[in-house]
């Protein structure tokens, strides 16, 4: 099964890389290209999410977003929710970054 896992790991990173490649190419992100390439994303995501969790029983830290704004209720993000993002203080998510 973990080989299965590493398949499907490949497959989001290639995913990712279309992405880029479409986003690079679009003139507006409504492109088509741009709209397709995020679709393979977001399945290859989800595929090896779930993946991941048969074989570890581990999710992982990220939800897919499909767009509808009316999912999202104020009930769905807990104070705990709050809490653990204080947890991540130290990250730098623009290292790196021009």
């Amino acid at each position: 099964m973990a080989k299965d896992l590493r398949a499907a790991l490949d497959r989001v990173l290639t995913a990712f890389e279309s992405h880029l490649d479409a986003v690079e190419a679009a003139q507006d992100e409504d492109d088509p290209a741009v709209l397709h390439a995020a679709g393979t994303l977001a399945d290859a995501f989800e595929a090896y999410d779930e993946l991941l969790y048969d074989e570890y029983g581990v999710d992982t830290p990220f939800v897919v977003y499909d767009g509808d704004e009316d999912d999202l209720e104020d009930d769905d993000l807990e104070d705990d929710d709050l809490d653990d993002a204080d947890d991540h203080d130290d990250l730098d998510v623009d290292a790196g970054r021009d």
